[in-house]
């Protein structure tokens, strides 16, 4: 069932969401070469427990995992992308870092996700983190009344296309409220003009997410992390977005969203490039 959300309930999503990116952009300012994950793990924790607030993540145990899930932030790293169980792993110069946080304040949720790299950027990750960045913007560009989910699905789709990423369809982005997954499940591939009309009210949790050179998955002995299947790099990018009757309101915009990131991460758009050629999901 899809629940729309009046304006009064999206205004308490948004203070989740505004938690939800100072704790990214903490993690973020922290990740650098030498840290241990489980450090960033800790001091999510401690942000979260200083603010009342609940994580979406501790026990969480759906069918696609080895449960229950027994931290506070997903932290994968290089060829992991989704659910990265934070584990005693120091970081290193050039690693592929994402962090994903799902959070409730005052029983409303938001979730969100970035992809920094910690000390020495390659231009093909920055690239690669680039695409999910812009593949981002254009689904929030489109997340207006009147639209179709499919012309969400089909703008992630596109820029993907741009850059010659193939594109996992097994995982995406889904409907956010009450809980951290609700109706509907959002693909990053598909066809615009189809699917279910855009109201206001709706709020989505939109995340593209690519591996450089496959659309397979592999998942670690842990049961949770999942990789590239073939090794290659991967990055994820993700904002909750409520539909309001004038523009997409992002309710977990970070307030740095530039180029002037601190810390040992880099961020995709201290790097300009070229794009490549032309050339039944669960919710991640």
């Amino acid at each position: 069932m899809i629940e729309l959300k009046s304006p009064a309930e999206i205004q308490r999503m948004h203070v989740a969401g505004r938690f939800v990116a100072e704790v990214l952009s903490e993690v973020g300012r922290l990740a650098d070469v030498g840290v241990n994950l489980l450090d960033l793990e800790h001091h999510a924790r401690g942000m979260i427990e200083r603010r009342g607030a609940e994580s979406c993540y501790w026990d969480y145990a759906p069918s696609f995992g080895k449960g229950p899930f027994r931290n506070v932030i997903c932290l994968s790293v290089n060829d992991a992308v989704l659910h990265g169980l934070p584990h005693d792993y120091t970081l290193r110069d050039g690693d592929v870092l994402t962090a994903d946080l799902a959070v409730g304040v005052d029983g409303w949720v938001a979730d969100s996700a970035r992809t920094v790299i910690v000390g020495t950027a390659a231009e093909e990750d920055l690239r690669i983190v680039r695409a999910t960045e812009e593949a981002l913007e254009a689904a929030i560009d489109v997340a207006r009344p009147g639209n179709r989910l499919g012309d969400i699905s089909a703008a992630i789709g596109a820029v993907a296309r741009d850059y010659g990423y193939p594109v996992n369809t097994e995982f995406g982005g889904h409907g956010i409220g009450r809980t951290m997954h609700e109706d509907p499940h959002v693909s990053n591939q598909g066809r615009a003009g189809r699917g279910l009309k855009l109201r206001p009210g709706l709020t989505l949790a939109l995340e593209p997410w690519f591996a450089a050179t496959t659309d397979r998955i592999v998942y670690d002995a842990d049961g949770w992390t999942i990789r590239s299947a073939d090794g290659s790099r991967t990055a994820h990018s993700e904002h909750t977005v409520a539909i309001t009757e004038d523009a997409p309101l992002v309710l977990t915009r970070r307030a740095l969203e530039d180029p002037a990131a601190t810390g040992g991460s880099t961020r995709a758009t201290t790097s300009s490039g070229p794009r490549g050629e032309r050339g039944p999901g669960r919710d991640g």
